[in-house]
């Protein structure tokens, strides 16, 4: 038996319990997981190890990349700056980011980057191994890049570019990187240990994730010159890239980022929570209940099935309910990471794992726990 550790509020009992069952039989091997209700910290456990050898446990204070669950973090941001009247959603991105009014992307709203229906999932300038982790040579082709479907009129998962395309707008506004921009007003602040770009004094509490079989490129399957298989196999990113320092220190928003579920709860609970949580005001209410401002309901382009975007965050629907309730927000990363926020319930739920399976938008270790929590609410 794996050694869980931690705490559980006693209600909360059926997650911890699920939270074994993922050790015991769904070949877990190092993870964590957290819950908040209404601002307070029910459930923060982990257990297992952060190598594939066994030799160094899953601490308290282990991270690591995240994937995709990265991408809530970069919309968080969008937020705040919304919220504080910076950002207009809704506006043209050339009036934040004149150069990448050209192609056709005229008339791309900043919102198009949050929903992911800007028709920038790929790219056609070759991009591949550590070019993902040069930030100016990959703003400077998406400026240039023409979009692959009319801006606006359905969502077409942007895997890998859409971190870098609302970073953008947030350096052009703030002068910052999404990174620092994250780290001093939102992660600082909420005592939040999840970053955007992580420096080498970090490096030794990173857990290593254990890829899966197959790359993304190849998980798209089907027509190569589709859109999906596009968009995977350029800008492409291997797993085995997350060891590497050169990922680890970039900022790409979209997909590197590190925490473990404590730290993406801690950001994310005043999402939940009507803006506010930990002391701290991070989003007006209405600031907070603009996640549901929904931009596109379809078949996404690039994932093939049936998906709800609102403003950054999946939304629960009826092809892909997350919960009992209307007003549910969440994503995934690749290999199994998610972060679920139940603004009814002001409820807020991460797991963080290393062990990545194959999905793109989390997979049943996390749904378990989430269903988990359900019952014990």
């Amino acid at each position: 038996m794996t050694e869980i550790h931690g705490y559980c509020d006693e209600k909360f009992a059926p997650v911890r319990e699920a939270f074994e069952k993922n050790f015991t039989e769904k070949d877990d091997l190092g993870a964590s997981c957290a819950i908040t209700v209404e601002g307070e910290f029910v459930v923060d456990l982990w257990g297992g190890f952060k190598d594939e050898e066994k030799t160094q446990p899953w601490q308290e204070d282990t991270i690591v990349n995240v994937y995709s669950t990265t991408k809530t973090m970069a919309a968080l941001t969008a937020l705040v700056l919304a919220d504080r009247g910076e950002l207009d959603l809704y506006a043209k991105v050339s009036s934040y980011w004149p150069e990448f009014a050209q192609n056709g992307k005229e008339n791309v709203e900043v919102r198009h980057f949050m929903s992911h229906s800007a028709g920038l999932s790929g790219m056609d300038e070759k991009m591949q191994g550590e070019d993902v982790c040069d930030w100016e040579k990959m703003v400077d082709a998406l400026a240039r890049q023409a979009p692959w479907w009319e801006p606006g009129t359905a969502s077409g998962y942007h895997a890998l570019t859409q971190g870098h395309l609302i970073g953008e707008v947030v350096r052009r506004i703030t002068g910052k990187t999404i990174g620092t921009f994250f780290k001093d007003e939102i992660a600082g602040p909420l005592n939040a240990d999840f970053h955007i770009g992580i420096g080498e004094e970090h490096f030794a509490r990173i857990g290593n994730l254990i890829p899966p079989k197959d790359d993304l490129a190849t998980q798209a399957g089907g027509d190569p010159d589709s859109i999906g298989a596009r968009t995977f196999r350029n800008p492409s990113a291997r797993a085995s890239m997350s060891r590497t320092a050169a990922w680890r220190k970039a900022e790409i928003p979209a997909a590197n980022g590190h925490g473990n579920a404590r730290s993406v709860v801690r950001a994310q609970t005043p999402v939940a929570n009507g803006g506010s949580a930990f002391g701290v005001e991070l989003l007006s209410p209405a600031g907070a209940a603009r996640v549901f401002d929904e931009q596109t309901n379809g078949t996404d382009l690039v994932l093939g099935v049936p998906t709800r975007f609102g403003m950054g965050y999946g939304l629960t629907g009826d092809a892909m309910p997350m919960g009992p309730n209307e007003h549910i927000a969440y994503w995934g990363g690749w290999g199994g990471s998610t972060i679920v926020v139940d603004q009814d319930a002001r409820m807020c739920a991460s797991y963080v794992m290393n062990r990545m399976f194959a999905g793109l938008l989390g997979d049943t270790r996390g749904f378990n726990l989430l269903q988990a929590a359900y019952t014990s609410l």
